[in-house]
């Protein structure tokens, strides 16, 4: 899937200077003059899922700080990075907050920059790692009965065996029987891997 920079300022120079630093260092970036521009975009559904967004504070119209809220109420979640000439505390604060990666005053460095947009792309990279997981999982845990299911519950609430015959009114050969029939359809091959898939699963 392909990497985006999404880099929104009213400034042209602005933009082209950040569009010149990005390239330069292997980011595919576009450019938009207003927030406006970028959410259309975000919200089209042609937009790369693997996108950064650098956005500037104060700028005509609709602000960078109510796009990043505006994208939050319409649940897209995205690494962005604010930049801006006239920042303060209380407004970086906040912003963090509400999930954004950093808040950069004028000027600032461009390796600083850079690192920031790497760090973002790793950062996406790993929650879209975690995802697929959590989605593997689901499918291996459809697999139990739902009787298995119950026993798979116990099992990483730390129950052993004799509660959990107890808990279900059944035998611990049964319980046994159920256990190595997760394990196997679960695809497990220890007690590591049965709760890891567990607990991937319930992220999903």
């Amino acid at each position: 899937m392909n990497e985006m920079v999404y880099v929104v300022d009213d400034d042209e120079a602005v933009r082209d200077s950040l569009r010149w630093l990005l390239e330069g260092n292997g980011f595919r970036v576009t450019c938009f003059e207003s927030a406006d521009r970028v959410l259309e975009q975000l919200t089209s559904g042609s937009s790369s899922q693997r996108a950064c967004l650098i956005l500037d504070v104060r700028m005509p119209g609709m602000t960078g700080i109510e796009l990043h809220e505006e994208l939050l109420k319409r649940g897209i979640v995205l690494p962005v990075i604010f930049i801006t000439g006239h920042g303060n505390v209380p407004m970086a604060v906040d912003t963090m907050k509400k999930g954004a990666m950093d808040f950069l005053e004028k000027p600032f460095s461009d390796e600083q920059l850079c690192a920031l947009v790497a760090k973002a792309f790793e950062q996406l990279k790993g929650d879209m790692e975690k995802t697929e997981d959590a989605k593997r999982s689901k499918v291996l845990l459809d697999r139990l009965t739902p009787r298995e299911a119950q026993v798979l519950e116990r099992i990483v609430a730390g129950r052993l065996n004799k509660q959990i015959a107890d808990d279900l009114h059944i035998s611990i050969k049964t319980v046994e029987a159920h256990r190595a029939n997760i394990m196997d359809k679960i695809e497990a091959r220890t007690m590591a891997d049965l709760m890891k898939i567990a607990l991937n699963a319930a992220v999903a």
